[in-house]
């Protein structure tokens, strides 16, 4: 609470993607002035590279990968919806996900941060109380996500000052409300949310939903929250 402030569980998953980069090691356990250790007696591995999560895999892929004729030892994660193929490959790791794709030797692969940090590229992929959401197009004024809700959750009330907003329902069913105004949406809806109006949407069923965000000025801080009601 000293470092984020937060109300819930819920509410601190909706701003840790915002949060600063830092192990909980050095931001609060060698800060705290009063502290008990607890020894462990079970197993313990550290997963901190590719190289240890590749070991600990009890497969040699996840996601939508084929490991093709000539792979050895090849090790291979895909979170995307599109296939990976592994061909002729010896002894690499492949891990592909919407923010970039890495192909490493597990002996290199514990010297990616230096490279990593020096990316600038906004957040493709995260989690939320309410769902996820991925980001499919990004332009110079707009930027395009596809954002999953879970039955029964929903967005928090908020608005956007430099943004204007379009909402288009893919599946499932939900309410949308806009400045106070309750609509019920189903697949084929379309909800146009000018800047600074107030606005959320909840899931009755697991909802899919593309958002196009457009304004020169696109960013996660743009937001305010309000109370519902």
């Amino acid at each position: 609470h000293e470092l984020i402030d937060f109300k819930d569980y819920y509410d601190l998953l909706d701003k840790y993607a915002n949060a600063k980069k830092i192990s909980f090691d050095y931001a609060v356990v060698e800060h705290e002035k009063s502290i008990q250790v607890m020894r462990f007696s079970g197993e313990w591995k550290d997963l901190g590279t590719w190289n240890t999560f590749a070991e600990s895999m009890s497969s040699d892929t996840i996601g939508k990968v084929v490991i093709g004729d000539g792979c050895q030892g090849v090790k291979a994660i895909n979170s995307l919806d599109i296939p990976v193929l592994c061909m002729g490959l010896d002894n690499v790791i492949v891990a592909s996900s919407p923010e970039g794709v890495l192909i490493t030797s597990p002996e290199q692969s514990a010297h990616i941060k230096p490279f990593v940090e020096n990316f600038d590229s906004r957040v493709r992929f995260a989690e939320k109380s309410w769902g996820r959401y991925e980001v499919i197009d990004v332009s110079e004024d707009s930027l395009t996500i596809k954002a999953t809700l879970q039955a029964g959750h929903g967005m928090s009330y908020h608005s956007h000052e430099r943004r204007n907003e379009i909402w288009n329902i893919v599946s499932g069913q939900g309410s949308v409300i806009v400045d106070g105004m309750s609509q019920h949406v189903h697949p084929g809806d379309v909800i146009t949310i000018e800047a600074g109006c107030r606005h959320t949407i909840s899931a009755e069923t697991d909802l899919v939903l593309i958002e196009v965000q457009i304004g020169k000025d696109i960013s996660v801080s743009d937001k305010k929250k309000y109370k519902l009601g």
